[in-house]
């Protein structure tokens, strides 16, 4: 990769990785679903104006954007809310990465490599070890951790209906498919923020909104989603996915750094522990069991 094009990958990594954080701050005076809500409002209006509607079926549409749209978010939203660390969130969402390798070997008959099975079964062994440290006082709420986990659950089907969409004739663009899925989980979000919170709760949080959820409603909409996913679509389509995809990697790396800088979240010996076999099951699932070296100089 171009150096250009290495700093704005970095860039993204460290944009997304800071979504975490964004939304702990921002869920400090509005309820999740409905933070959630004005999110993706605010990536379809007024960018839907600009970018043409992706010719693909409405219920493969719908599908992705119920699921990783609104499916992920309202887990992790409220996960976090609920007392999840930002931190570790931005890594047990990762599992995400496992769900679609089980999901695409029963939908698409893929056949699982025996790297994938081994950086599976670590990160079970992973997510065990941080299920047990919220039993043992290690300030993981179980609620949250679950709620997480199902937002991984969410993303992962997103995944499915992603890679349905993309096998259709008419291939959308990415950010044609980010701004136009945008539009389906806002009523939802809506409602349910209706049902859970009540509309004196809703009315409330917009009538006495402050900066800093302004601030991170503008973050999360403009820079971690119009942008981040603008940018790595633009890499996806300029260089081969092997070289791009691996750098999620660092999302949750930079996402428990700045957690721990900013917000002074600690991990214990064993929540340092499940995080350090969850990330191990990403690398084995991504790059096998081999250290990556450097190609020979000609």
């Amino acid at each position: 990769m171009a150096r250009k094009d290495v700093l704005l990958a970095m860039l993204v990594v460290v944009a997304w990785g800071l979504n975490f954080v964004v939304i702990k701050v921002g869920l400090h005076a509005m309820p999740p679903l409905m933070l959630a809500g004005l999110r993706f409002l605010l990536v379809a209006f007024p960018a839907l104006l600009f970018v043409a509607r992706p010719k693909v079926p409405m219920r493969l549409l719908l599908g992705y954007g119920l699921t990783i749209s609104f499916g992920q978010f309202a887990f992790l939203f409220c996960a976090i809310k609920f007392g999840m660390p930002a931190g570790l969130a931005s890594l047990v969402l990762q599992a995400q990465a496992f769900f679609t390798i089980i999901l695409g070997a029963g939908i698409f008959g893929e056949r699982l490599q025996v790297k994938q099975l081994v950086g599976i079964a670590l990160a079970v062994v992973g997510v065990l070890v941080l299920i047990q440290a919220s039993f043992t006082g290690q300030h993981i709420p179980l609620l949250g951790f679950m709620l997480t986990l199902a937002g991984a659950f969410s993303w992962a089907c997103g995944n499915i209906f992603n890679k349905k969409i993309m096998q259709h004739s008419s291939r959308p663009a990415v950010m044609s498919l980010v701004v136009w899925s945008a539009l389906i989980p806002i009523v939802p979000f809506m409602v349910c923020s209706l049902i859970f919170d009540g509309p004196a709760l809703m009315l409330e949080s917009v009538v006495a909104i402050d900066t800093t959820t302004l601030l991170s409603l503008v973050y999360l909409a403009f820079i971690a989603t119009i942008l981040g996913y603008g940018i790595w679509g633009t890499l996806l389509g300029r260089y081969e996915t092997w070289r791009v995809a691996p750098l999620s990697l660092l999302v949750p790396v930079v996402g428990m750094a700045s957690a721990a800088l900013l917000l002074d979240e600690k991990l214990s010996a064993m929540q340092l522990a499940g995080a350090v076999l969850v990330m191990a099951g990403l690398y084995i699932n991504v790059f096998g069991f081999r250290l990556r070296r450097a190609a020979p100089a000609n």
